[in-house]
């Protein structure tokens, strides 16, 4: 049982991670394009939609309320779908997991690869949008804690793609990602805090919107951009997706070897 759930992970990992992002950067363009659009979309039909009805949520405008949280959904998003679409067809319709573990790269390292370059994603993407925000002077005060915004969406990036992970290595086939997306990913975009304070939920939906993932990376993200938290508020929320990361790590990677090593 023991040797079962002792990780094989090395230097190789980098490899795996350098042959995904060599990929990526061929089409990094249109990649960037889609996953930059859809976010401002939301922030704008319904930042300032809704905004103009809720014309602020403490001292700032809705539309300065939502961006950080705009920010916070597109890092789980962003290493969702690269964790489940993306790993899956790299693993049963390309073939790509076993063609590298063809070489002296281990399956664990396969994983731990992939897992590497979910995060990667989920922090350029979200790093783009944040920069795009400022720009636009959507987010016109950003505070010096906006800096430390990468660093909570690489981390989000390994909570959801290891959560995205564990999934793949589990479905049979590629429409079950859809149940995931449906009763997992789109219930916390709606109810982590995104669009709206947490606090205004009845007390059990505030107590389930705490042990999800994404309410705790809006809480950092709009604290650390707009500010206004305490620093043991966001270090209490980043020690949460801390101990979510370590503990979720070795899941998907011992669920891949197994769907690998048959």
């Amino acid at each position: 049982m023991t040797a079962a759930l002792r990780l094989d992970v090395g230097y190789r990992v980098v490899h795996v991670w350098r042959r995904h992002m060599r990929v990526w950067l061929r089409y990094w363009i249109s990649n960037l394009i889609t996953n930059f659009v859809e976010p401002f979309v939301y922030l704008i039909g319904l930042g300032f939609g809704i905004g103009h009805f809720v014309p602020r949520i403490g001292n700032v405008s809705y539309a300065t309320f939502v961006a950080p949280g705009i920010i916070a959904s597109s890092a789980m998003f962003a290493a969702s779908f690269e964790s489940t679409f993306g790993t899956y067809v790299r693993l049963v319709y390309q073939k790509t997991f076993d063609a590298i573990i063809a070489t002296p790269v281990s399956a664990d390292e396969v994983s731990a690869g992939d897992l590497l370059y979910s995060a990667t994603k989920s922090t350029l993407f979200s790093a783009v949008i944040l920069i795009a925000l400022v720009v636009t002077r959507l987010v016109p005060h950003p505070q010096a804690g906006s800096f430390l915004v990468p660093v909570v969406t690489a981390l989000t990036g390994f909570v959801f793609g290891a959560l995205g992970m564990i999934v793949s290595a589990l479905v049979p086939n590629i429409d079950n990602f859809n149940y995931y997306i449906t009763l997992f990913l789109t219930p916390m975009f709606v109810f982590a805090g995104v669009f709206y304070p947490v606090s205004t939920l009845p007390a059990f939906a505030r107590d389930i919107a705490w042990f999800t993932p994404l309410y705790h990376t809006v809480e950092l993200c709009r604290g650390l951009v707009l500010g206004g938290a305490s620093a043991g508020t966001l270090a209490g929320d980043f020690l949460w997706l801390l101990i979510a990361a370590v503990v979720l790590f070795p899941i998907p990677i011992v669920l891949m070897r197994k769907r690998l090593i048959q």
